[in-house]
């Protein structure tokens, strides 16, 4: 995840830059995105194919696939911590984020603006506080995430050549879903900031990227090995007994967060944030499905005027 992120940085910035420098004002309102600076780069009729691939394999991959795996996260955190049924939760993200989207953009800025910060920050000193109370599982974490990246055999199982493919597979899967550097969602969002040159908005995407993997999930990852993982930890021995009843019930995160503040506590602080961290990006990911949608129909007047 690391390495993604690393590389992700600059398709990010990339991304940005292209986004600011290729969009339109339209109707009053700045729009862009890949749509249109893969129309820019590859003129004619090929521009105009990819580009309308992209928007429908983004449509379906934010809109529908995307956010099932957000809502069903949810449900599933919720269910876990407050014991309600999965299909309650999903009706209730559903009305909420439908009463946003009637909103429109200004309300779901807002919304993001001003929730999304203070529930990162919130998850930031809940894991900072469990490294401190774990302080000496730390270096240990650090040791075994290095020894599981370049002798992945130990942990995964298999031949040498097997194993780190799976662990590269799964590293730039995960990076790539968390911070969505070089999947060409991000852009749309881009294009509207007011800055005085694209590479400022640039330096600020790939800022994303850094906070996103480098320290949240850096921070997740330390949480879940030094609790979980060390001799006195649930999973000392591998994933037996009744671990597996309460991994098949709970994610890791939550798992962990319980070992320090309780089961009842440290599932419903997961659930909680996770409910934002989720929600925020189902609110972002509609935005991004309506852009597409727009920018389609946009070049279908556009083409027959």
């Amino acid at each position: 995840m690391w390495v993604s992120a690393f590389f992700g940085m600059a398709t990010i910035y990339a991304e940005a830059v292209m986004a600011q420098h290729t969009r339109k004002l339209e109707n009053g309102h700045y729009v862009g995105g890949p749509v249109y600076y893969i129309k820019y780069v590859f003129k004619g009729r090929f521009g105009k194919f990819l580009a309308g691939f992209f928007s429908v394999a983004i449509i379906l991959a934010l809109g529908f696939m995307g956010n099932m795996v957000q809502s069903n996260s949810i449900g599933a955190a919720f269910n876990n911590a407050f014991h309600v049924p999965k299909l309650a939760v999903g009706i209730c993200v559903a009305v909420i984020a439908g009463i946003i989207f009637i909103g429109g953009i200004k309300r779901i800025a807002s919304f993001t603006e001003k929730i999304v910060p203070i529930m990162a920050l919130l998850y930031i000193i809940g894991c900072l506080v469990i490294l401190v109370m774990h302080l000496p599982g730390v270096g240990t974490a650090f040791k075994d995430i290095f020894v599981g990246a370049f002798a992945p055999q130990a942990i995964i199982g298999g031949g040498l050549g097997s194993a780190l493919k799976i662990a590269v597979a799964q590293g730039a899967k995960r990076g790539l879903f968390s911070n969505e550097a070089g999947m060409g969602s991000t852009p749309h969002a881009h294009a509207l900031a007011q800055v005085k040159c694209p590479h400022e908005q640039g330096t600020v995407a790939m800022a994303g990227v850094f906070i996103d993997t480098f320290v949240v999930l850096t921070l997740n990852a330390l949480v879940i090995i030094s609790t979980l993982y060390t001799s006195d930890g649930p999973l000392a021995n591998g994933y037996v007994g009744s671990v597996v009843d309460t991994l098949n019930n709970t994610n890791l995160a939550q798992t962990a967060f319980g070992v320090v503040f309780g089961d009842k506590l440290g599932n419903m602080f997961v659930a909680v944030c996770l409910f934002f961290f989720a929600f925020s990006t189902i609110i972002g990911w509609y935005f991004f499905g309506q852009a597409n949608i727009k920018s389609v129909s946009y070049t279908h007047l556009r083409a027959h005027e």
